[in-house]
């Protein structure tokens, strides 16, 4: 709500009008908006807009996120704590329902050492390819909520992710299934998104999906995510026997002389987890797959 005190301060002489709530008219510089929401013309003629932040410019954008307590907290883009909303929860809850057609849940990541939401599959997947980036170093689904003016409109939206990268940028992610993509009201909501965070200084990606192969190598790998499951000892033997490319079935049986052999796959696979050994993943991982040590920093 916006304290009428304050509209009536802008607009001293102005006879206030009964609205019907399915129009927005403007009289004498005060424009009441769909859903209630209200914004004004200052005497200096900038716009400003109420919302979940208070009475902000028109060209700021609110943001509502949820701290790792679980208690929402208000401010703007332009001041937004990035690590508490990176440490914090979900902005919104997701409920089950009988005769649901999306695939939710939460997806355990070995970047964050904590788990991640998602809605649907084509999230998880993106998920994936997020945790098994070495140069992403934090992720957050459902971060925030950004509300700011579109035109003669207010907008709302919920991005699915927020990645944090090594070198500090920072990555608000759409993800929507190819065919949607091209809906006028979906193009036009991530046409803001994407002004909003180039203002602001995010990079912004709609992800639609990514070669199959790729992401079902991932699956199986995410499987060996966790240090906890593996050998971590035969670590440095098993990068020392790939410096120079090698199948890895005829890894396993070179180590396999030393160490039990069904110790180290989980570690061959582990590492290609962690991008520590480098293979062709838009190929079927099998035994015949050529692997090698990557360089680590």
């Amino acid at each position: 709500m916006i304290d009428v005190a304050f509209l009536i301060d802008l607009s001293p002489r102005c006879r206030f009008r009964h609205f019907s709530e399915n129009r927005s008219r403007r009289v004498c510089g005060l424009i009441l908006g769909l859903g209630g929401w209200v914004s004004a013309m200052t005497n200096e003629g900038s716009l400003m807009w109420a919302g979940l932040a208070g009475v902000v410019p028109g060209t700021e954008v609110a943001v509502r996120f949820r701290g790792d307590d679980g208690a929402f907290v208000d401010t703007t883009l332009r001041r937004l704590p990035v690590e508490e909303v990176l440490a914090g929860r979900p902005v919104r809850e997701f409920r089950s329902w009988q005769g649901r057609r999306h695939y939710s849940g939460w997806y355990w990541s070995a970047t964050t050492g904590g788990h991640v939401v998602y809605e649907s599959r084509l999230e998880l997947a993106r998920i994936l390819l997020a945790d098994q980036d070495p140069t992403v170093v934090a992720i957050a689904a459902q971060p925030f909520l950004l509300e700011g003016v579109d035109g003669d409109r207010k907008r709302r939206h919920v991005p699915d992710l927020l990645l944090a990268h090594k070198d500090g940028a920072l990555t608000v992610v759409d993800v929507k299934a190819a065919a949607r993509v091209a809906d006028p009201k979906v193009a036009a909501q991530f046409a803001w998104t994407r002004a909003v965070c180039e203002r602001h200084g995010f990079g912004f990606e709609v992800w639609t999906g990514a070669d199959a192969v790729l992401v079902e190598n991932l699956r199986f790998l995410a499987g060996y995510r966790r240090p906890a499951t593996i050998a971590t000892e035969l670590v440095p033997a098993v990068i020392d026997a790939a410096v120079v490319p090698v199948a890895i079935s005829a890894l396993e049986r070179r180590l396999g002389l030393s160490v039990p052999q069904w110790l180290v796959r989980p570690v061959i696979l582990h590492l290609l987890w962690r991008s520590w050994l480098v293979a062709d993943l838009s190929r079927v991982l099998g035994g015949d797959t050529l692997v090698s040590a990557e360089v680590v920093a």
